[in-house]
């Protein structure tokens, strides 16, 4: 659990990477559609992990491979965006495979 200043900070971030990857899917994602699903900040604020859910396009990895080649552009992008903050946070992009999991589960629960 955070503080409060870091849940919203977690929120804006969220909201903002999912206006990006909306805008720019075809660049970053690689046609594929990205959705932010959490975003973790340090307390320090000096690190932001983000989960991303990737679907219908190329394999998940390949495009993670992308976001993660374009994270200087994707960190300038949010950065013009969220101008009041006085330091981005460096972002860290992984998979949020909890959908997958969750799926497993059920699967295993109806045999």
């Amino acid at each position: 659990m955070g503080t409060v200043r870091q849940n919203r900070i977690e929120q804006v971030i969220q909201q903002e990477l999912s206006g990006v990857f909306q805008r720019n899917a075809r660049e970053y994602c690689l046609g594929a559609m990205a959705s932010v699903t959490v975003v973790r900040v340090t307390p320090d604020l000096s690190l932001a992990r983000v989960y991303l859910s990737i679907f219908a396009g190329p394999s998940k990895e390949e495009v993670l491979e992308s976001i993660r080649e374009n994270k200087g552009k994707i960190k300038a992008e949010l950065g013009k965006r969220l101008k009041n903050m006085k330091k981005m946070p460096d972002l860290i992009f992984d998979i949020d495979d909890s959908l997958d999991y969750a799926m497993k589960i059920d699967e295993l629960l109806k045999q």
